[in-house]
């Protein structure tokens, strides 16, 4: 089967840039407490829960997966790019790094206790997100939840270049309410929402949804819960 050219072109451009950008954004959690805050309340409802195992889908460079891994939880990584992975590994080496795609998780149906997307959706054209979704609804256990970070806005960014590298990558924004809806279609309730403004190194607010597929027994309802 042919690859969607949408993935080449995502790897062939963390790839180039892993390097670069591991170094870019080594300390970002130090310096965003609302970014670290989030973690924290999603480590929090997993441990709460019982615990299992974590993936942060769309590691990059590791740097989550490895904050997650200080808060206490049982988490992989899982990337697409080679390089980022290989960079991971070699910054981590106490944690386990996969190569992968997220719609196409090599996960048994229910295997996680939790999900972390941390701007890794952003690189997927907006047709093709709710199967994406989907899958995360699939290897999610009952009651297991799912974090996802993306940038706001409507229109699509195109960088053709980046750390003095070419590339040729798309970031797709959401608004935070039509991510919601999306979440609630796959199955997944978005139990806390939180959108702040833009950083100085930022183009536009950033958002982050956490999100929980139901228990056995338990109903799935649309939209964020009061």
């Amino acid at each position: 089967m042919t690859e969607p050219s949408y993935l080449q072109t995502t790897r062939a451009g963390d790839d180039a840039i892993a390097v670069p950008y591991e170094e870019f954004a080594r300390d970002d959690l130090a310096n965003k407490p609302f970014d670290a805050a989030m973690l924290a309340a999603f480590a929090h409802v997993v441990r709460a829960g019982g615990g299992g195992l974590v993936a942060e889908v769309g590691t990059g460079p590791g740097r989550v997966a490895a904050h997650l891994h200080g808060l206490g939880l049982d988490v992989f990584g899982v990337d697409l790019s080679p390089e980022m992975v290989a960079l991971a590994r070699r910054t981590y080496p106490g944690l386990r790094f996969v190569e992968g795609q997220m719609a196409e998780l090599d996960l048994a149906d229910g295997a996680l206790a939790g999900l972390v997307a941390w701007y890794s959706v952003i690189h997927t054209p907006p047709e093709l997100v709710p199967t994406v979704l989907a899958e995360f609804h699939r290897v999610l256990a009952p009651g297991g939840h799912a974090l996802l970070a993306f940038q706001v806005g409507d229109e699509p960014l195109h960088l053709s270049e980046a750390f003095d590298r070419e590339i040729a990558l798309d970031f797709h924004r959401w608004q935070p309410d039509r991510m919601t809806a999306l979440l609630a279609d796959a199955g997944l309730d978005v139990r806390a929402t939180l959108v702040r403004e833009a950083e100085p190194t930022e183009r536009t607010p950033q958002a982050y949804l956490l999100a929980r597929k139901a228990a056995d027994g338990q109903g799935e309802g649309a939209g964020a819960a009061s």
